[in-house]
């Protein structure tokens, strides 16, 4: 495969669960010739747990994914020396969006002092690529890639989910942001729609753009 060149140094992709992060996140990886850095919630002891008593198991749920994301930033800031593309299925501002919709009030105030803390230092993405689809089409892909514990999410939070990335992304600024609606696409199976996605990424360096395709139907 041919590499393609991309003006930039750190891609983070993102959106709700279920939308396809990881996936394209390793595809760019192979199209771009970069290293990825990803979420292992696998690895979080409380996730489970989460699922089965969220009000129980919120706080410290929280607290490990922030501990995660935040190494794992630290660790890319470290890897810059070497120049090398990376990139990355979460960003760390999206950690207090998840905690805004599962911790009380207490809960909240104790989580936002440790992350203000923790990411005082943080580096911005050069690009961010956030993935939007309805809630449907996040259930359908949830069950199909067949994560035990995910198939417990109830639809009311991964719709509070999808909203609370919406507004998160409408005031953003801080990136260069290409907004895909992944709806009617297919970036798993469909070689074309990736091809037109890598043709949209490749070409923003500044601002914000909307890519809204259709379907593209393979011969």
């Amino acid at each position: 495969m041919n590499r393609i060149a991309v003006p930039h140094h750190y891609i983070v992709v993102e959106g709700p669960i279920g939308v396809g992060k990881t996936h394209l996140v390793k595809r760019l990886a192979e199209s771009f010739s970069g290293t990825t850095l990803l979420e292992q919630p696998e690895h979080n002891p409380f996730l489970e747990k989460f699922y089965l008593q969220p009000k129980q198991s919120a706080l410290p749920t929280q607290l490990s994914f922030l501990m995660q994301r935040v190494k794992l930033s630290k660790d890319l800031q470290q890897d810059d020396f070497f120049n090398e593309l990376q990139i990355a299925d979460f960003m760390v501002e999206k950690d207090r969006l998840f905690a805004q919709i599962t911790l009380d009030d207490d809960e909240l105030a104790l989580y936002n002092m440790v992350y203000d803390n923790l990411t005082m230092h943080h580096r911005a993405p050069d690009l961010v690529i956030y993935l939007q689809a309805p809630l449907a089409v996040l259930k359908t892909r949830v069950t199909q890639r067949g994560i035990g514990y995910e198939q417990r999410i109830e639809d009311a939070y991964l719709q509070r989910l999808t909203d609370g990335y919406a507004d998160f992304f409408h005031y953003y600024d801080d990136s260069p942001l290409l907004i895909v609606n992944a709806e009617q696409i297919d970036l798993v199976n469909s070689e074309q729609d990736y091809q037109n996605l890598l043709e949209q990424i490749s070409t923003l360096q500044s601002g914000r753009q909307y890519y809204n395709p259709l379907p593209v139907k393979e011969k």
